[in-house]
């Protein structure tokens, strides 16, 4: 006999599926039983974490990753991070334990009551199958529907005696079934969108998260060169799709509408490929595109492309899109951009180390093709202005905001790419503890990460739109009193404290070199004790 178990486990193992993230309950312990040889688990302290982990993993495979998370209350635990999956569209398959089948009704304890409608609107897909046989086929459903564009999690809620029951003569099928997207952009939509980017006297592109998780990064860099035009990422883009030292290269785009189409004044044509027009973030209203700017708009998400408020869309893979675009555009015939000077000089002090300082001492240590995960949101124009990369995947940033996903995350991506390349996470000090708890799983399973934490005891985002709103010296903006290092070293992670330059540089040279987690404590204010 096969069991329900069995038979799911044979449909996860075909997709790929050889690591869970999860924090288990009662509900949760037989599927975790027939859990295949091979297959890996990670164990989170917080469901917040277990599901920040798994969305770096996805991010650095470009797979699914599976989360097992225990009934209603991990489900809800879960939710905030899952936020942030939902904008970077990440594979992520989330499967719930329910209590057994036949108490449901009753709510005893541990019934996750009207399972499938707790997780949305989070999810592209949430069901609790009917029946014991019908298991094996939605988890099916829910690992091709999470990677069918446009990708996203989905939620699946199973009762817990439903794993060891018999699957039934209908699930053999299963783990050999492929879903592919076959659509793709016509002949007469490339010709208008080549025809319009090669007669633009000013053409600009803005580039999103899609380009890299297709792996278009150099058909993008094909197409800015040819078209001679400068290159933005587009606003709380979970990635960076683009190299930063390339002479087109221009930043992140600010995210409010009046900075937005200050940066886009001059073109006539922009290109947004990859990325929701727009994800504003401040209110600093304006002309939502300069006048005489047409927009065009490619995506793979139609809800993206539905709700955008200017600019005409075409919906399709964004890969193959601008393969096909950087084949077919004739030479501008425009002087190349001229080549992009180094990093400005930073500015240092006596008493801290200023965070475009810190992060010129983070580029200069790291491996070549690190991939950095940043949660410290008020310093990302620094960032980037300081840093060097190169190779797709090099850069990951929570896609809606919420808090909590740089340290999991950076622990899910050094998971995912091994001894491949480096992972580092640079944290301000406020967002590090709605995530503290991956720190314990990176000592356990021994995850060379190099955790940064940004030391300035304050919520500087927080402070900025204290100012931008005229508000004032508000209560929660400071968080005085953190000590990471003995928080790090409670959770087993060696950690050390600087506030020089010099001390840094040491100290992030020995966190490289260490085979296993590392926490440097960096103070980028004065004052801060």
């Amino acid at each position: 006999m096969t069991t329900v178990g069995e038979a799911g486990w044979q449909v996860l193992t075909a997709h790929g599926i050889d690591t869970v993230f999860g924090n288990p309950g009662s509900n949760e312990l037989p599927f975790l039983a027939a859990m295949p040889d091979g297959v890996r688990y990670v164990l989170g302290l917080h469901e917040g974490a277990v599901l920040g982990m798994a969305d770096g993993y996805a991010l650095a495979t470009g797979g699914p990753a599976l989360v097992n998370l225990h009934a209603a209350s991990g489900s809800g635990n879960a939710m905030g991070a899952l936020t942030n999956a939902v904008y970077s569209h990440s594979p992520l398959v989330l499967t719930a334990g329910q209590q057994v089948r036949s108490t449901v009704g009753q709510e005893v304890m541990l019934t996750n009551v009207d399972a499938a409608a707790l997780p949305r609107p989070l999810v592209k897909y949430a069901a609790e199958p009917a029946s014991a046989q019908d298991v094996p086929r939605a988890l099916s459903q829910a690992v091709h529907t999470a990677l069918l564009d446009p990708r996203g999690p989905v939620y699946l809620s199973v009762p817990y005696d439903d794993w060891s029951r018999e699957a039934g003569p209908d699930t053999a099928h299963l783990p050999s079934r492929r879903a592919t997207a076959a659509a793709e952009l016509g002949e007469a939509a490339l010709s208008e969108l080549a025809g319009a980017l090669a007669g633009a006297a000013n053409p600009v592109l803005v580039l999103g998260p899609q380009v890299d998780a297709d792996r278009a990064n150099d058909h993008a860099v094909a197409l800015a060169e040819r078209l001679a035009c400068p290159v933005w990422i587009a606003p709380s883009a979970s990635r960076c799709p683009f190299p930063t030292r390339h002479p087109a290269f221009r930043g992140i785009l600010p995210a409010s509408v009046r900075d937005v189409s200050d940066r886009l004044a001059g073109h006539d044509v922009v290109l947004v490929a990859g990325a929701p027009v727009f994800r504003y973030h401040q209110w600093v209203p304006g002309d939502l595109l300069p006048a005489g700017t047409r927009l065009l708009h490619l995506t793979a998400d139609p809800a993206e492309a539905a709700r955008a408020p200017m600019g005409e869309a075409w919906v399709g893979p964004v890969g193959p899109a601008l393969a096909a675009l950087a084949g077919r555009v004739p030479a501008s015939g425009r002087e190349p951009l001229p080549p992009r000077s180094g990093p400005p000089a930073p500015r240092g002090a006596e008493d801290h180390v200023p965070p475009q300082q810190l992060f010129a001492l983070v580029r200069d240590a790291a491996p070549a093709g690190t991939v950095h995960v940043c949660e410290s949101t008020s310093t990302i124009d620094d960032f980037v202005a300081q840093a060097d990369l190169t190779e797709p995947g090099s850069y990951l940033f929570p896609a809606s905001g919420g808090l909590g996903f740089g340290l999991p995350a950076a622990v899910g991506a050094q998971l995912a790419h091994g001894e491949a390349r480096r992972v580092v996470a640079l944290v301000g000090d406020g967002s590090a503890n709605y995530g503290i708890t991956a720190l314990w799983t990176a000592a356990q399973y021994r995850v060379p990460v190099v955790f940064v934490i940004l030391k300035n005891g304050t919520y500087g985002a927080l402070r900025g739109f204290a100012g931008l709103l005229g508000t004032g010296e508000t209560p929660g903006l400071d968080v005085p009193g953190l000590d990471f290092v003995k928080i790090s070293e409670g959770y087993g992670v060696p950690a050390v404290s600087v506030s020089d330059a010099a001390s840094t540089a040491a100290a992030l040279k020995d966190a490289f070199a260490a085979d296993g987690p590392r926490l440097v404590e960096v103070v980028t204010a004065p004052g801060v004790a």
